[in-house]
């Protein structure tokens, strides 16, 4: 089979580079034999809702909302969601697939609801390495590897009880600011088939255990059934990044 990856609106959720996510499922999926496609939809495209697994990244807050009116307007990536396919949502690509989101202007921006959240400015800008321990949730999908990236957002999320958090905080500031020490922060989102993060990078070059569970929903596969993938210092960049987040893997 073909892997269909939907790079979705890069012309407008495609800060921090992003858009490598999808290079990265599409690179370990060919390492594995099979084919991959990346197919990007910009901005007043239809988006297909038959894809295999999408990929959001992040804005700034003019082209935030914009895209989430397209996304809401043309309903192809919640028909996805609906049917079970996986997706990844950072930083802007988080707050737009929630139930709303404020701009810097203050106004209410109504997201596509996919993710049982809503996101409000937090009155500081969060800027630095991320570190986040796997929630139990996401031990289903079969990732316990600490999670590494990069934040740089202004936006606190608050999650309801429909959505459970990717993780908790090691290092940095992950969903929202508060002042003294990390206990009690969380990263993220879990939403069905929905994945979320602050985590810039691009995430899944950093995390090659995510962007392995990703691959095998869409395969409908196991990640044990898997076969391994070495990328050269891949080991090392986590490493560095952890030490610069000060955590331990």
């Amino acid at each position: 089979m073909t892997l269909r990856i939907g790079l979705i609106l890069p012309d407008l959720l495609g800060t921090y580079g992003d858009s490598g996510n999808a290079v990265v499922l599409a690179h370990r999926a060919r390492a594995r034999g099979h084919d991959a496609q990346v197919l990007t939809v910009h901005y007043g495209e239809p988006i297909p809702d038959s894809l295999d697994i999408y990929a959001l990244g992040g804005g700034e807050d003019v082209a935030q909302s914009l895209a989430a009116a397209h996304l809401l307007a043309d309903g192809g990536l919640a028909r996805a969601v609906e049917r079970g396919a996986p997706v990844l949502a950072i930083c802007a690509g988080l707050q737009v697939l929630g139930e709303w989101f404020t701009d810097a202007e203050g106004r209410r921006v109504q997201g596509c609801g996919l993710i049982d959240a809503r996101t409000t400015p937090s009155g500081s800008r969060m800027i630095g390495e991320l570190a986040v321990k796997p929630s139990s949730l996401l031990a289903d999908w079969a990732v316990d590897d600490v999670l590494l990236g990069f934040e740089n957002h202004g936006g606190r999320t608050e999650l309801g009880p429909d959505a459970a958090p990717l993780g908790e905080v090691l290092s940095g500031w992950g969903n929202g600011a508060k002042d003294g020490a990390t206990d009690g922060r969380l990263d993220g989102a879990i939403a069905g088939s929905v994945l979320g993060t602050y985590a810039h990078g691009p995430v899944l070059a950093r995390n090659p255990q995510l962007a392995d569970a990703l691959l095998a929903r869409a395969l409908g596969v196991g990640v044990a059934d898997l076969a391994p993938v070495e990328v050269e210092l891949q080991q090392r960049l986590r490493a560095e990044r952890a030490a610069a987040a000060k955590v331990k893997l």
